[in-house]
């Protein structure tokens, strides 16, 4: 499908020519020359951003003064949140977060039926691309066998979920699915998906240059960042939106700096700089904003560890982490089997526009910050949060201050482990996963990895027998190289044999641990801890078994796994002995900078990356064996447990309503600081006795049939009961009570999905209540659908994380920060309160509106609230009831 650009592009439209070829782009230099400002001293990723004004200005969505705010920004010191229309160049998935957005789409098309519109006008006209990667669990681990039995079940638990996305692949126009097996979305996208510049026709017929742009509905689609590609992960919502032509609303972002100098030293890997980084973006505060990475350290920082950081900007909560085109950009490209021609433009394109880092690029930016990477010493972060940085040398001492402080228990309680010959303690491993494309799209570190296990098992060295290990890579590519260089069997000696490819215990589907381990830490109520090469690291995300959650680089992590516990400083005290009885320290078994960087230049070719994407799109035999319909609307199995129509759109009318105050609402639940999205809407397993358990039950589901919420999150039965279920999360309604539970109506203690129900049956509308970075972590479009399916119209928090507000907005829940200092804590919540927020039916963005709080015992409270409703469109998606209600309308209407 030809690209559409806007009409008024005498200005700044240009010639390039690159070789023999010559195409057309939009002039940054030339809108200077036009009098539209100048722009030259803007960092590149805002760049990227303004050449997408100029190619689609219009005078209406996109006008010149939109263009020209862009140099103000720089006038004004980096700042001018001036609100802006930009259109991403495409879309990436993961089947977690895309079999909702596919299950929306389906209900759009019977929707746009049921006003009288044609089914086919639903359809992306952005290109989307799903990766599956979020479905296979680490059942089997430790044998040669794990890998093939994993993928076995994963296709018996996911069967509906693969026909209904092959359904997709070919109702739809513009829709890919990489099938399972391949590798995780994001590597997928950095190695194979993205160009960095595109090329297409636009609606005259002629070839446009334009930079490589996407939204994703993963978090994580940051990763890309690393290779100059612009992305950040909004919410499946959005990304529908996206898909379907909307423009996305954003106000112009500020830009952080962070200049990078000084060289890595010996012994230390990409994974310890970017925890570094990550502890320092956080306490600088970049919510919402733009980092871009510069200075001489670029020179000799590769591009696998670019993409290690720029993957990790949710955790570092900024919308992206960004380096600039340069001469490392182009050799990745070369090195990971693109073609000479993209290479070429990119590299003509970017000096010819002014996106290439060179040694004098010195832009403007709002605020910088520096980093001397020599500074960097090895480290891992956790038990709870990814900011929570522990060089290693302190680790030891740091996991004994959590237990005493965090976890409150003691470290000296043994439990005897049923059947086996050694007790559990706090501390000990039981879970040691290689997994996540933040690092295994890393060579460098998953060769380290490789080496640490040949040197260990050539000593004799093994892990312990209460930890479980995998390997779970990013792509196909890893396993090429690991077995090319000989060491997939070393990796396979002490336990680390492949178990898929996939996110794995990254995002939950680590498998359940041996049962007597599990029985044994529920006995002594103990603190088991987890080691993973992963990003995430919040409470009950990783396994219901494990409290406390590490993140490390993966040659740490096979350290870990021989080590067998926390309770150990690596840095000084022994592994283990060989097997002559000598002590074997960490230093005995780490390998060389040059022996890794030698086995890299050996290994990782050009020639493998051809060969692993050759045919990304076919899949193995299983995948070719799913078989489908070809019908235009989809045939809903009324039977389903995974794929179930939604309601959002039935009984909708033609036209949208209005923004009405909130009136006598009830409090759903009081939360405290840092709710992520995992609390809010876990992706992991649930029992059969919480609400989600007890509707497979009654439709005979048996348990070990469960899955997970993630892979259920086409069924809005599942996921509205999943909805503040996590078994972490803590309502202060309650004292003491972990897990999805509140008051209902006649103030006794039950699960919030009842207590919704029973207040939804009542007439009653509902508010949530939340403390600081309200919705962090995972751009998980189910927090924000299931809250409104709950019956919640407005959430009130302290503050909130970038995506899920939008989110909250585009499923039509309004939400609300404090003002004047006021907090949950100080105004005494106790969640018995009678909540009314005025001034919604003249709404504006931003404005400040008043709210009355009637207390338990009858006193009234008066406060101010922000309202977050951004920007105006989102002000007309309120209106609607929600974005994609906003589209399906307005499709409706242009097909009338």
């Amino acid at each position: 499908m030809p690209i559409t650009v806007g009409h008024d592009t005498s200005k700044t439209r240009q010639t390039l020519s690159v070789g023999s070829q010559a195409v057309d782009y939009y002039s940054i230099s030339a809108a200077t020359a036009a009098g539209l400002g100048d722009f030259a001293k803007l960092p590149a990723v805002l760049k990227v951003v303004l050449e997408n004004m100029l190619r689609f200005e219009d005078g209406k969505t996109v006008t010149t003064e939109d263009i020209k705010a862009f140099a103000e920004w720089g006038a004004k010191g980096g700042k001018n949140p001036r609100e802006i229309a930009y259109r991403p160049a495409r879309v990436l998935m993961q089947d977690f977060t895309g079999v909702p957005a596919v299950v929306d789409l389906a209900a759009m098309r019977d929707g746009i039926v049921a006003l009288g519109g044609d089914p086919e006008k639903i359809n992306p006209l952005n290109p989307v691309d799903l990766v599956i990667d979020h479905s296979v669990m680490i059942d089997e681990f430790g044998n040669p066998r794990a890998f093939q039995m994993n993928v076995d079940r994963e296709y018996e638990r996911n069967m509906e979920r693969y026909t209904f996305l092959k359904w997709g692949q070919k109702a739809f126009n513009n829709f890919r699915v990489v099938p399972p097996g391949t590798g995780i979305c994001h590597q997928v996208n950095l190695e194979y998906l993205a160009q960095t510049v595109w090329t297409d026709t636009d609606q005259t017929g002629a070839e446009v240059a334009y930079p490589d742009t996407l939204v994703g509905t993963d978090s994580h689609t940051t990763m890309v960042n690393g290779a100059a590609v612009l992305g950040w992960g909004v919410g499946g919502i959005e990304a529908e939106a996206a898909m379907l032509g909307q423009p996305i609303s954003m106000l112009i972002p500020e830009v952080i700096g962070f200049e990078l100098t000084g060289t890595m030293m010996e012994g230390t890997t990409g994974t310890d700089l970017v925890l570094k980084v990550v502890e320092m973006l956080r306490a600088k505060g970049v919510v919402g904003k733009f980092v871009e990475f510069y200075g001489e350290g670029l020179d000799r920082l590769p591009l696998a560890d670019r993409a290690t950081i720029a993957n990790m900007a949710p955790e570092y909560g900024a919308t992206c982490g960004f380096f600039p085109i340069d001469g490392e950009t182009l050799r990745y490209l070369r090195n990971t089997g693109r073609d000479e021609g993209r290479i070429a433009l990119v590299e003509a394109y970017a000096k010819g526009n002014g996106f290439w880092r060179d040694a004098g690029y010195s832009p403007i930016y709002t605020d910088t910050l520096h980093l001397d990477m020599s500074t960097i010493v090895p480290a891992i972060s956790g038990p709870k949060r990814p900011q929570d940085y522990v060089a290693l040398d302190h680790a030891k001492a740091a996991f004994t201050k959590e237990m005493a402080e965090t976890f409150k228990r003691p470290m000296d309680k043994e439990v005897a482990v049923a059947g086996e010959d050694y007790t559990m303690e706090s501390g000990k491993v039981v879970i040691a996963s290689i997994t996540s494309c933040t690092n295994t799209s890393n060579p460098y570190v998953m060769i380290g990895a490789g080496l640490v296990a040949r040197k260990a098992a050539a000593l004799g060295l093994d892990r312990k027998p209460w930890v479980k290990t995998s390997l779970a890579p990013g792509s196909q590519v890893v396993s090429a190289y690991l077995e090319a260089a000989g060491l997939q069997e070393d990796l396979d000696k002490i336990g680390f044999n492949l178990v898929g490819y996939g996110c794995t215990t990254c995002i939950g589907n680590s498998g359940p641990i041996q049962k007597e381990l599990s029985e044994a830490i529920a006995e002594g109520d103990l603190v088991a801890t987890s080691v993973l090469s992963g990003n995430r690291n919040f409470e009950g995300r990783i396994s219901p078994d494990v409290r406390a959650n590490y993140l490390a680089s993966p040659p740490l992590v096979v350290a870990y796994a021989l080590a067998g516990t926390l309770d150990i400083d690596l840095t000084s005290e022994p592994l283990g002995q060989d097997t002559d009885g000598n002590d074997i320290f960490l230093k005995d078994i780490w390998p060389s900078s040059q022996e890794i960087a030698e086995l890299v230049e050996a290994t990782v070719t050009r020639e493998a990356f051809l060969t692993k994407y050759a045919d990304v799109f076919k899949g193995d035999e299983k995948w070719r064996g799913v078989e489908t319909t070809d019908s235009k609307t989809y045939d809903w199995p009324a039977a389903s447990t995974y794929v179930q129509n939604p309601p959002y759109f039935q009984g909708m009318g033609k036209e949208p309503g209005v923004i009405t105050n909130i009136e006598g609402a009830k409090v759903l639940a009081v939360l405290g600081d840092m709710i992520t999205t995992d609390h809010i809407s876990p992706a992991g397993s649930f029992k059969y006795t919480t609400p989600a358990g007890q509707y497979l039950v009654e439709r005979q589901v048996p348990v070990r049939e469960f899955n997970s919420y993630g892979s259920r999150r086409g069924n809005h039965e599942v996921m509205m009961r999943g909805t503040f279920a996590n078994i972490r999360i803590k309502n202060e309604m309650l004292d003491g009570v972990e897990g999805g539970y509140t008051k209902g109506p006649d103030g006794q203690q039950t699960s919030i999905f009842e207590a919704a129900m029973a207040h939804q049956a009542n007439g009653t509308p509902l508010v949530i209540f939340g403390g600081e970075q309200y919705g962090a972590g995972s751009s998980r479009d189910w927090a924000a659908k299931g809250t409104a399916l709950l019956g919640v119209k407005a959430v009130i928090a302290e503050s909130f994380e970038r995506i899920h507000r939008s989110n909250l907005v585009g499923m039509g829940v309004i939400p609300f920060e404090f003002t004047g200092g006021d907090s949950r804590k100080s105004l005494g919540l106790t969640g018995d309160e009678i909540v009314s927020i005025h001034g919604l039916d003249t709404i504006q963005p931003l404005q400040e509106v008043p709210c009355s709080i009637t207390m338990a015992d009858g006193t009234v409270k008066e406060i101010t609230l922000k309202c977050r409703i951004d920007t105006a469109i989102e002000i007309e998606y309120i209106e609607h009831g929600g974005v994609l209600h906003y589209v399906l309308r307005n499709l409706a209407q242009a097909a009338a």
